[in-house]
C-alpha cells in the first residue's frame, strides 16, 4: 500500500522586480482607474490573491479616507496623508520602502514598524485586508 501524499498548497509566484515594475506600469497606463475585470485580476495576481473590490469599503472602514484623498472614492478628501491615487506609479513608499506589493501590504498594516514617527496610526489591519486596499490601489491611476 501507498501512503496517499496530501497536497500542498501552492507557493505563490516570485516576480522579479523588473517584471513586477512592468506589470505595475501596464496597470497605470491600461487606465485602471476603474475596476474592470482585467485590472482587478491583474491587481490580484501582483497582490497575491487581493480583492480590488473590496477595497473602497475597506478604506472607509479602516478611516483611510479621513487622511488620504483618493480622487475616484467619494468622500475621500483627507489632507493629512499624501493622494493615494497613483500609488502604482511611484518608485517608493513612505519615502523608504520600494513599490512592491509586500512592502505595500507590510506599510498599510505596520506602518510603524517601517517608519516609527509617522503620523498613520496602526490600524490592525488584517493580512487579507491590507492584500485587498493593495490591490485596490494598484488599480487607481493618477489622478488629472
Amino acid at each position: 500500500w501507498r501512503r496517499a501524499r496530501m497536497p500542498t498548497k501552492p507557493a505563490l509566484p516570485r516576480f522579479p522586480l523588473f517584471a513586477l515594475t512592468l506589470l505595475i506600469s501596464c496597470l497605470a497606463i491600461t487606465g485602471c482607474g476603474n475596476l474592470s475585470a482585467a485590472n482587478v485580476r491583474a491587481a490580484s495576481n501582483i497582490t497575491g490573491g487581493g480583492n480590488a473590490r473590496r477595497g473602497p469599503a475597506l478604506m472607509r472602514n479602516y478611516g483611510c479616507v479621513t487622511c488620504h484623498t483618493v480622487y475616484e472614492l467619494p468622500g475621500a478628501r483627507g489632507l493629512i496623508g499624501p493622494p493615494l491615487d497613483g500609488v502604482s506609479q511611484r518608485l517608493y513608499l513612505a519615502g523608504e520602502l520600494p513599490n512592491t506589493p509586500e512592502n505595500l501590504m507590510q506599510w498599510i498594516q505596520h506602518p510603524h514598524a517601517v517608519e516609527p514617527h509617522t503620523v498613520m496610526p496602526e490600524m490592525n489591519v488584517t493580512e487579507q485586508d491590507s492584500r485587498d486596499i493593495a490591490a485596490y490601489l494598484y488599480t487607481l491611476r493618477e489622478s488629472q
